[in-house]
C-alpha cells in the first residue's frame, strides 16, 4: 500500500504540513522535528506524490517560463540559454518544476498569461523579456502570481526582477577607450525600440559627453543582437568614409557581425578599429581575435532569479530587486598595440 503524507504525519506525531514544510525546506521548525520527519521518511522510504504535495501545502511546485516580446530571438540568443540554464538547475534544487508557455496561445481568448497561470495552478512565474513586451505581460506582472523578470523592471505586487546594471556596462567601456588615448567610438545597439539597448545608448552617450568625446551621428547604428545585423551595420559605418578608432556593440553576436566586415575590408583588429562587445558568450574565446567584452554574470542572474521567486512564493515581502555588476574583459580585439 502506498503511504500518503497523512500516514507520514501519523508516524512522526506532527501535521501533514509540518512534513510539507520539511519536503519543501520551508517555514520555522525546530531541529528536533525536522530530524524526526526525516527520519521517518527514510525509515519508510516515502517518495511523496505530486498531488500529495500539492494539497499539503496549497502549491503545484510548478513554475511558468515565459519569453514575452521577440521570442525567436531571445530563445535563440546564447547569452538567454545560459542564464535560463542556471535557473533552471537552481530553480530545481529548490523543489520546482518548469512549464514553458507555448507562444502560439498568447493572446487568444482564456490563453493569457494571467488565465493560463490560474488555469495550471502555478506557484509563480519567471519572465524573459525582449522587445515589444505584450500588454498581457504587465497584466500577469500587477497580479497575485510571484513573477521575477530578466532584463525587464516588473514593479507588481508580488514581483521583483534581476538585470546588469546596463548603464556600467557602457561606463565600463566609454572609461576604457578613453583611458587608452581613443576619442573617436561608434556604437551599435538593438532595436530602436529596444529598451535594455536604449539604456546602453544613453549611458554612452552620457559617458561620452562626460569625458569630452565628440559622438559621430553616422556611428550610431541598430540591429537586433545577431551577427548579420553587425555586420551590416559596421559595413555601413565604412561607407560613411571616415573610421572611427573603436566600435562598442551591446551584444558579442553582434561584435561578431563586425569583425567580419573589418575582415573583409582588410582593416586590422586592433590596430586599426578596436572592437568590444556585450555579454561575454562562450565564442568570445575563439574568434579571430578573440573579442573583448562586458561579461555579464549569467549564472548569477540565473540563480539569484530562481532564489528571489521562491521567495516571493514562500510569502517574504522584501524581496529586493537586484542590479548585478559587470565586468570588463579585455581581449586582443581591444589590447592597445604599443
Amino acid at each position: 500500500m502506498k503511504l500518503t503524507i497523512s500516514d507520514i504525519a501519523k508516524m512522526a506525531n506532527v501535521s501533514p504540513g509540518t512534513v510539507s514544510k520539511v519536503m519543501n525546506q520551508t517555514g520555522s521548525l525546530s531541529s528536533q522535528t525536522i530530524e524526526k520527519v526525516k527520519r521517518v521518511i527514510e525509515e519508510t522510504g516515502y517518495e511523496p506524490s505530486f498531488s500529495a504535495k500539492s494539497l499539503a501545502t496549497k502549491k503545484s511546485n510548478l513554475i511558468g517560463l515565459i519569453y514575452v516580446g521577440d521570442i525567436q530571438a531571445q530563445i535563440n540568443h546564447p547569452f538567454f540559454n545560459e542564464v535560463v540554464n542556471a535557473f533552471k538547475n537552481m530553480i530545481g534544487q529548490l523543489g520546482y518544476d518548469i512549464l514553458m508557455f507555448s507562444k502560439s496561445q498568447a493572446g487568444k481568448q482564456n490563453h493569457d498569461y494571467l488565465d493560463r497561470c490560474n488555469y495550471y495552478q502555478l506557484d509563480g512565474c519567471l519572465i524573459i523579456a525582449g522587445d515589444k513586451i505584450e500588454e498581457a505581460t504587465y497584466k500577469l506582472d500587477k497580479s497575485h502570481i510571484p513573477c521575477v523578470g530578466i532584463d525587464i523592471e516588473l514593479i507588481g505586487p508580488a514581483s521583483s526582477y534581476v538585470m546588469t546594471d546596463n548603464r556600467k556596462i557602457s561606463a565600463r567601456v566609454v572609461d576604457y577607450f578613453h583611458s587608452s588615448g581613443v576619442k573617436d567610438i561608434a556604437f551599435i545597439g538593438g532595436a530602436v525600440d529596444s529598451n535594455i539597448s536604449n539604456i546602453r545608448k544613453e549611458a554612452f552617450i552620457h559617458y561620452m559627453n562626460r569625458f569630452g568625446l565628440n559622438i559621430n551621428p553616422n556611428w550610431i547604428k541598430h540591429g537586433d543582437y545577431f551577427k548579420e545585423s553587425g555586420y551590416k551595420a559596421m559595413k555601413e559605418i565604412l561607407a560613411e568614409g571616415s573610421r572611427p578608432q573603436a566600435v562598442y556593440t551591446v551584444s558579442d553576436m553582434m561584435a561578431l557581425g563586425v569583425l567580419k566586415a573589418l575582415k573583409e575590408a582588410d582593416i586590422s583588429v586592433p590596430e586599426d578599429i578596436m572592437v568590444i562587445g556585450c555579454d561575454d558568450i562562450e565564442v568570445c574565446r575563439y574568434s579571430e581575435p578573440k573579442l573583448a567584452t562586458v561579461k555579464q554574470d549569467k549564472e548569477k542572474i540565473g540563480e539569484l532569479a530562481a532564489q528571489m521567486l521562491h521567495k516571493l512564493i514562500n510569502g517574504e515581502k522584501e524581496v529586493i530587486s537586484m542590479l548585478v555588476e559587470p565586468e570588463l574583459v579585455i581581449r586582443e580585439s581591444a589590447i592597445i598595440r604599443q
